[in-house]
């Protein structure tokens, strides 16, 4: 029963009225499948445009995929048609053009007719996300951070820091040196490890114990805290 389901799909090509409602609305339950999946996993960083695109995009595909059947002339003259179109964007998180991948790919097995496929395909790649996601796969329990710290000049640069270091067993690499205030402060530049068991606040305090309460900054993706 199951091949019968798979093979048929497949053969089902004939762009129909039935047919094309079908095929839209297969590609929009498995774009929202992939939307509702995405964010739950990456419930602290995605955006509502993105989380709308997925949704939309296999229906956008779907329909390129019926538009175009198997008619040669079609397929170049779309190509030709989307090739003055320009998209300008920030290169993205790797995750998420594996969603943009995902979401295509969902929306071509239904533009072809493999919608035992696309619904397999969708169900497996959304649990395989989930999966990865709960286990943390690939997770660091260090974070590389930069540390910016201002010190007055009666302090030797190339030692001021390292007691606090030792003791919270941060690795560390001094990577910048400059003189501010016409030279009467240093501000440090290092590259450091902030492993998950130190805690940071305490880390940061002690830091400014040592420079005189003077400027620190700590930078941490997306964002920046100072002290």
């Amino acid at each position: 029963m199951l091949d019968s389901i798979f093979s048929s799909a497949l053969t089902d090509t004939t762009l129909t009225f039935s047919n094309a409602i079908l095929t839209i609305g297969l590609a929009i339950i498995m774009g929202v499948i992939i939307s509702l999946t995405y964010m739950k996993t990456n419930q602290s960083t995605y955006s509502q445009s993105f989380t709308l695109t997925m949704v939309v995009l296999p229906v956008i595909v779907a329909i390129i995929i019926l538009l175009i059947g198997s008619n040669i002339a079609r397929a170049f003259s779309l190509a030709g048609a989307f090739s003055i179109i320009r998209f300008r964007s920030a290169p993205g998180d790797p995750k998420d053009i594996a969603y943009v991948l995902f979401t295509m790919a969902s929306g071509l097995a239904c533009g072809v007719g493999a919608f035992g496929y696309a619904v397999m395909f969708t169900i497996i790649l959304c649990v395989l996300m989930f999966v990865l996601s709960r286990f943390n796969f690939g997770g660091k329990k260090a974070q590389q951070k930069t540390l910016k710290v201002t010190i007055p000049e009666n302090l030797s640069y190339e030692e001021a820091l390292n007691e606090v270091f030792h003791k919270f067993n941060v690795p560390f690499d001094l990577k910048k040196i400059r003189t501010t205030e016409l030279g009467s402060l240093y501000e440090l530049v290092y590259n450091v490890t902030i492993h998950e068991n130190v805690n940071q606040k305490e880390f940061l305090d002690m830091i400014r114990t040592r420079n005189g309460n003077l400027d620190i900054s700590l930078t941490m993706s997306p964002t920046t805290t100072e002290y």
